[in-house]
């Protein structure tokens, strides 16, 4: 049986992590008991009442694990929750369950059985929902993204969408030279990706914004900016170079 090991990046969340957890919970067992799954929550440094809640997810449900990091960063605690599991699909949501969940059978397929690397929603593909968004969160992800797409002629629509699966394969080659500890992490990784001829699969999905949301929108988008000029000179070709050798990429994958 496929394992699915699905982490909830937590970063001081009592309002919604008891209810994203169990309805995260409940939509696996209900939805997706064909995979070997578990869910982690990995607390980077909440200093609310997340852990005592997290912790007492963990011990009611055996299905749900808690991990502790004292060092802020969704980038840090999703490369400690993966590089830890030994799962054959690794995949990450943000606490708010903002994307509509019913997206993630299909995110989690195209790894399984359609032979992708990585497979990532998007909010700006055709097809895709969103709701409530502001327009300065518009504008500042619409920029973000054209910036990405023209410095490394990257073909996917949404970098930033809080939903993606990765293969094992990629957690064990990839994730070890993804260096942002935080917003940018899985930017880097997709673009790491991409770059290296690893095959993935974008996915239009139903997105609800979260009015409440702890991403400080303009701390994370600088980190984003900083985080692409380091990539586009020097970092990118680095990480190539290590990558070579370990990559494959779909016959139909620039389709």
């Amino acid at each position: 049986m496929t394992s699915l090991h699905v982490v909830l990046p937590c970063l001081n969340e009592e309002k919604n992590l008891a209810g994203a957890v169990v309805a995260l919970s409940e939509f696996l067992s209900a939805q997706m008991d064909a995979y070997d799954w578990f869910i982690t929550i990995a607390d980077n440094g909440s200093t609310d009442a997340s852990p005592t809640i997290g912790r007492q997810l963990a011990a009611e449900n055996g299905r749900v694990r808690y991990l502790r990091l004292d060092q802020r960063g969704k980038g840090w605690a999703l490369k400690r929750a993966w590089t830890e599991s030994d799962a054959d699909i690794a995949a990450f949501m943000d606490v708010d369950l903002s994307t509509d969940l019913r997206a993630l059978p299909a995110l989690v397929s195209a790894i399984a059985d359609g032979g992708y690397d990585m497979a990532i929603g998007s909010r700006l593909k055709p097809g895709a929902q969103v709701f409530g968004r502001s327009f300065h969160r518009k504008f500042m992800s619409c920029g973000y993204n054209l910036m990405a797409r023209g410095m490394f002629f990257s073909r996917f629509a949404d970098q930033q969408c809080g939903f993606k699966a990765v293969s094992r394969r990629v957690v064990r080659d990839v994730l070890p030279l993804v260096r942002n500890p935080g917003w940018f992490f899985d930017s880097e990784l997709l673009i790491l990706c991409e770059k290296s001829g690893y095959s993935i699969c974008e996915l239009p999905v139903r997105w609800v914004d979260d009015p409440d949301s702890r991403v400080w929108i303009l701390h994370a988008t600088w980190q984003a900016m900083t985080g692409l000029l380091r990539l586009r000179f020097g970092g990118l070709r680095r990480s190539r170079h290590a990558l070579r050798g370990t990559c494959r990429s779909r016959p139909d994958d620039a389709a």
